[in-house]
């Protein structure tokens, strides 16, 4: 698929996060394959997944594009969504036509860095879109000057600088549409369609859901929530 055509298969659509992390209740590669193939059936136009293994054996069972990404924790660093250009790597070799890295100025191992990393998976990877996760306006403007091909809200409220941040940053969605060329995917925090919808009214080309579709665990607290708040008002 070339890349404006990748582009316009999830332009305007929802893309669905198939993840978890050892020790979840629903890791397992055979659980996110169902994940996958429940979210085409539901009318995703895409999938965010992690670990090669995971996006190889999707990749088999799910016609639909994949922004694949790989977490990896290592010591002294606070980057792990895709930390280096070997993961970013065997990413790709398992099937993903969007690669997404974190795309914060912050250190990575190795001694790389943002710019090399993209420089390296297009010179290798023509074909491969590459998708830098920021956190704020600072962020996102650096990883467009690095070269990056899309660039995605995921990381607001998960860096020190955004910590507060609790709930979906339409107005970063809004900053990100007046001051970048490249494409915007909007994802974190968004658990209702009402916010999806306005994610694409504040500029958003694609948008990514995950936790609210895909982690069962948090979707029954919220109801359980509402309903002890229910409770101590009726007492």
């Amino acid at each position: 698929m070339e890349k404006e055509e990748l582009l316009n298969a999830i332009r305007g659509g929802l893309v669905v996060s198939c993840q978890a992390r050892q020790g979840w209740p629903m890791y397992g590669t055979d659980i996110m394959v169902a994940f996958a193939k429940a979210a085409k059936q539901g009318g995703a136009v895409g999938i965010r997944a992690t670990e090669p293994q995971n996006i190889s054996a999707i990749k088999e069972a799910v016609d639909l594009p994949i922004i694949g990404i790989y977490k990896q924790w290592f010591e002294g660093y606070d980057v792990y969504i895709t930390p280096t250009y070997d993961s970013a790597a065997a990413v790709v070799e398992a099937g993903a036509e969007i690669v997404a890295l974190d795309g914060t100025k912050r250190r990575r191992p190795n001694g790389e860095n943002l710019k090399e990393i993209i420089a390296r998976i297009h010179d290798n990877y023509p074909d491969v879109l590459v998708m830098s996760d920021c956190d704020n306006l600072e962020s996102a403007l650096y990883a467009e000057e690095c070269g990056t091909d899309i660039v995605s809200t995921t990381l607001s409220g998960y860096t020190e600088e955004t910590k507060n941040q609790n709930s979906f940053n339409y107005e970063f969605v809004s900053a990100l549409k007046n001051h970048l060329k490249v494409p915007i995917i909007a994802e974190g925090h968004i658990s209702t369609p009402e916010e999806l919808v306005s994610a694409y009214k504040s500029g958003a080309d694609s948008v990514v859901v995950g936790s609210a579709i895909t982690r069962p665990e948090i979707i029954t607290k919220r109801f359980v929530d509402n309903l002890e708040q229910l409770k101590k008002k009726t007492i």
